[in-house]
């Protein structure tokens, strides 16, 4: 990260990192600071340009006394007394006072409000490079990502090749979870194995569930397909089965209630 401007640390200092939130909240904070200072001398200046017109109007009004009280031809005499007088002295030192005051806050809030500009400046910016940087890591993780599908897209098409029983054994997964066999259940019949099943099977052929009662189901391999049986018969055949006992059971009492009309009749 040196190309940044950023060095490593050194060994055994007591620095710590701050975080990027913390980074930001502290410079929150001290824009805040900063606007209060603002504000505090900006309402300093404006009682200092205040006090400044008090003490002009109160020179005036000593000068209106003097011009008042004095003949025309002692005018100017008067004036330089009362110039020398003490009030005015001062008045005109507190004036002269309040004018560095005021320069003084003036250039104050200039050099806070450069500061602030300069800190918002920096704020924005480092925004800027983190998007930035965000935005290039998101770009180059889709690229990854998009490399890795066309890896595995090609690996994939090469295994199907290779070995084409996979796909059926894909069906036979994706039928055996359909019709109601849990994740464990259809590991063990995708190897060959028996299982004992107890519980209800869907028939999306007949769209509802069957019965199966201490069934056993077994998925045999013919000529690289897979069949998945239950007692021994193809599961179609076996739905096929229970939808006939159960259109039986149906019909059978229709058949009983007609019957029994007849007898009394």
């Amino acid at each position: 990260m040196a190309k940044y401007g950023l060095q490593r640390g050194i060994d055994g200092s007591d620095a710590r990192h701050v975080s990027t939130q913390q980074y930001y909240r502290d410079i929150k904070r001290q824009t805040e600071e900063l606007k209060a200072e603002v504000m505090e001398l900006q309402e300093r200046k404006d009682t200092a340009q205040e006090e400044l017109v008090r003490a002009k109007k109160e020179i005036q009004t000593e000068r209106l006394k003097g011009a008042a009280t004095t003949a025309a031809a002692n005018i100017a005499e008067s004036v330089g007394s009362l110039f020398g007088s003490n009030k005015v002295k001062a008045l005109k030192r507190e004036n002269s006072i309040l004018h560095r005051e005021v320069a003084d806050h003036e250039e104050t809030i200039e050099a806070l409000q450069d500061k602030i500009q300069t800190m918002q400046a920096d704020h924005s910016r480092q925004m800027l490079d983190m998007q930035q940087k965000h935005i290039n890591e998101l770009a180059q993780t889709e690229t990854n990502l998009k490399r890795e599908i066309s890896r595995l897209t090609v690996l994939l098409n090469k295994t199907l090749k290779w070995f084409p029983q996979i796909k059926d054994m894909i069906n036979i997964e994706i039928l055996c979870l359909a019709v109601g066999f849990n994740k464990e259940q259809t590991a063990t019949l995708l190897t060959g194995k028996p299982i004992e099943y107890n519980g209800e099977l869907y028939s999306e052929e007949h769209k509802r569930k069957f019965m199966a009662k201490d069934v056993k189901a077994k998925v045999f391999s013919d000529n690289g397909k897979f069949i998945l049986t239950i007692d021994l018969r193809p599961i179609g055949e076996w739905f096929r089965e229970q939808f006939e006992k159960l259109r039986q059971t149906i019909r059978q009492p229709v058949i009983q209630q007609r019957k029994g009309r007849g007898m009394k009749l």
